[in-house]
């Protein structure tokens, strides 16, 4: 089993940026896909981008390509979300997931296990 904690969001203007971190337990964690994903008000679970195994493949939604970046240190089993640019469509409660299955996942009942989520609020 893995736990996840997310930490690093808060309230920014439009334009600024912050980093979101996953910090992990668990030794197996590099055997986990891991992603991002947001959930709006009124709104479901979407995906925002995911890392593999060992952090050599990445892929983003379109909504925030160019602009999130995510990466991972397995040593420090923690997977980080740089957001540059941030758009007010950007509030959300952003939590991380991993999953053992195949690359390329992005719905998020395909992911195992959960953090508690981290609200991110962008005001114009």
């Amino acid at each position: 089993q893995v736990q996840l904690v997310e930490s690093g969001g808060g309230l920014v203007q439009a334009g600024d940026s912050l980093r979101l971190s996953c910090a992990a337990s668990g030794r197996t964690f590099s055997s986990y896909v891991t992603g991002w994903f947001r959930q709006a008000p009124g709104k479901e679970r979407e995906f925002v981008a995911a890392i593999s195994r060992g952090g050599g493949s990445t892929y983003y939604a379109d909504s925030v390509k160019g602009r999130f970046t995510i990466s991972r240190d397995n040593a420090k089993i923690t997977v980080y979300l740089q957001m540059n640019s941030l758009k007010t469509e950007d509030t959300a409660v952003y939590y991380c997931a991993v999953t053992q299955r195949q690359w390329g996942e992005r719905a998020p009942d395909r992911y195992d296990y959960w953090g508690q989520g981290t609200q991110v609020t962008v005001s114009s």
